[in-house]
């Protein structure tokens, strides 16, 4: 048996398993594909590779249900109230917003490895908890919130000195 079979063997495994809660069924093959960028993109330590499906299994079911709980905080627009609105903003707002938004990344792609994580992390992953981002930054619960500040110290530093205002 080849990789690939190997892949889609797991795939499948882990889509099973997300779909047998039936609120999480919608967001199965989504989460398995979260699941596996994940794993490429910051692969963990497994002592056993035979752990591998059980950790995807448990990574698509945070994903599930993170996509569960924000579709539920989501409120639907009846299209007709959207057809009547005008613009608030004027188009010089929209790319003001964007030139801060490129300084900002670009501020933050210079930051050091763990300060750029939970920048992405903040950005990204607005409801993770403190105990939840310390474990994704192999840092304690405390620390989230001082490496939090001075992260924002220099982007704020950084973004003054390209002419950029904060408040």
């Amino acid at each position: 048996m080849d990789d690939q079979d190997e892949i889609r063997r797991v795939s499948a495994r882990v889509s099973r398993i997300i779909s047998a809660n039936a609120g999480l069924r919608g967001e199965a093959d989504d989460a398995c594909q979260a699941a596996w960028l994940e794993f490429l993109t910051r692969p963990p330590i497994l002592r056993d590779p035979g752990a591998l499906p059980g950790w995807l299994a448990t990574v698509a079911r945070r994903y599930a249900l993170r996509a569960v709980e924000t579709r539920a905080r989501m409120t639907w627009v009846d299209d007709s109230r959207l057809e009547s609105r005008s613009p608030v903003d004027p188009p010089e707002c929209s790319v003001l917003a964007a030139e801060l938004g490129s300084a900002l990344w670009r501020a933050v792609d210079e930051f050091p490895d763990r300060h750029r994580r939970l920048m992405l992390l903040l950005a990204h992953c607005p409801d993770l908890r403190h105990r939840e981002l310390a474990a994704e930054l192999g840092v304690s619960p405390a620390s989230v919130s001082r490496i939090r500040q001075r992260c924002l110290d220099v982007l704020r530093r950084r973004l003054e000195a390209e002419g950029f205002s904060c408040p």
